[in-house]
């Protein structure tokens, strides 16, 4: 059990919360955002005085009973839940990963030829990407073992690939991506991919300091769709719309389709003159 890290999370969870999320007036005399302590405690059925300790990271241990009251009361997803039972020292469901990629989804994936598109897991593992999205991410598989195929690794670690972002968005987009690799984390702890999961997060504990800053945050969200302010040193700024398909659980297809209304798309067939045909191969 983390229990600097379960206050941590119970006290911003609390503070995002408005009375009216959880069925209680709105009230006259709250003097900051968020439920009471009493509140969460009377609506979790718990006394308030543990409550009060549980936020202030002492006193006993919380029963998986008092877990799942927790999450219900403060409006968890199944994503924010997942992260709150590993916290308090218990094994979220399992959601194993996928790494065989069916030949429906590489059909999929061919046909989105003039625009760039990978397959991953929801981990951030790339399992295979087209020659346009190799170019505009700056991954190349074929040079790549281990976590170096993982996107999020090699954004905090690789000053390239960190590099095909806008310099102003980066802080936006980085702090999108690890509340999506909180979520995928959550899920796949104390399934088939607990190790690759807890390799990949202390290495980026060990060799980033501002990945540290944002894992601390405890931010979760699942991305379906994201604007993104990419650049390539031969087309320079390109602003990119990534759509997210989960074609079944632990598995995604993101495409990045140029944004309306931009110069994107006459970029993305200047760098698509420059690469040839990239033949699928299944991970």
């Amino acid at each position: 059990m983390d229990r600097l890290a379960l206050a941590n999370f119970l006290r911003r969870r609390r503070a995002q919360l408005r009375p009216s999320d959880v069925g209680l007036p709105p009230g006259t005399r709250r003097r900051t955002p968020g439920l009471r302590r009493d509140e969460v405690a009377q609506l979790a059925g718990m006394s308030n005085d543990y409550y009060t300790r549980l936020e202030q990271a002492r006193g006993a241990n919380p029963s998986e009973v008092i877990v799942a009251s927790l999450a219900r009361t403060l409006r968890c997803d199944d994503d924010a839940r997942d992260h709150l039972f590993r916290l308090a020292g218990f094994v979220p469901p399992a959601r194993p990963n996928r790494r065989r990629i069916r030949p429906g989804v590489m059909s999929l994936v061919e046909h989105l030829g003039d625009v760039p598109a990978c397959i991953a897991t929801d981990l951030h593992e790339i399992l295979w990407l087209n020659d346009l999205a190799e170019t505009v991410l700056g991954m190349d598989l074929d040079r790549h073992t281990g976590l170096a195929r993982n996107y999020t690794w090699r954004l905090f670690t690789d000053a390239t690939v960190r590099g095909r972002f806008a310099a102003d968005d980066w802080p936006r987009f980085a702090a999108v991506q690890v509340s999506d690799l909180r979520a995928a984390y959550a899920r796949n702890t104390g399934g088939g991919d607990t190790a690759y999961a807890d390799q990949l997060v202390a290495d980026l504990l060990a060799r980033s300091a501002e990945f540290r800053e944002l894992w601390d945050r405890h931010e979760v969200a699942i991305r379906y769709t994201e604007s993104k302010r990419m650049f390539h040193p031969v087309v320079g700024d390109l602003p990119l719309t990534c759509e997210i398909i989960t074609p079944e659980p632990g598995l995604k297809v993101i495409a990045y389709f140029p944004t309306e209304r931009t110069d994107a798309r006459e970029k993305l067939d200047i760098l698509r003159a420059g690469v040839g045909t990239r033949h699928p191969v299944s991970a």
